[in-house]
């Protein structure tokens, strides 16, 4: 296959066995500091896939809840294909800690009562939103935990 610019279109998808978290990609700015990308994948590409207003909802939770639990988050972004997320970190490529991040943000998840910003001024489809269904992914997540750093079948 032709090697393309984008790393996950380089990945085969269907030797990955999720739930994991990877390194996908690391970034080096001109002042120094290097951005880190990781790979939290929660469902087996092209067999399974979450449901837009839990993701919806679940991206929510993770971009306002990671940031209380790491001071070095950039942007945490669902993936296109609903089959996970990507976390992106400046100058911090301690996978274990962001193995502990993402679990300490799936409890918070867990413990939600609302979804942040589920509104129409602070949200771009506030009708698109699912709590039961953000906290569904997260338990379901987490329930696996002891696979997250399993990456290929």
């Amino acid at each position: 296959m032709e090697k393309m610019n984008v790393e996950s279109f380089n990945l085969d998808h269907t030797k990955v066995k999720a739930p994991y978290v990877r390194l996908a990609g690391k970034t080096e700015g001109a002042q120094g500091d290097v951005i880190y990308k990781y790979d939290i994948r929660f469902c087996q590409p092209n067999k399974e896939h979450m449901d837009m207003p839990g993701l919806h909802s679940l991206e929510h939770m993770m971009a306002e809840f990671s940031r209380n639990h790491h001071d070095r988050v950039v942007d945490i972004s669902p993936m296109g294909c609903q089959t996970g997320f990507y976390l992106a970190l400046i100058n911090d490529d301690n996978y274990e800690r962001v193995l502990d991040v993402l679990e300490k943000t799936l409890r918070d998840v867990l413990e939600a009562t609302e979804v942040p910003a589920c509104n129409e001024v602070q949200c771009g489809w506030a009708a698109s939103h699912s709590l039961d269904g953000a906290k569904e992914i997260a338990k379901n997540m987490l329930a696996k935990k002891d696979e997250w750093t399993e990456v290929f079948a």
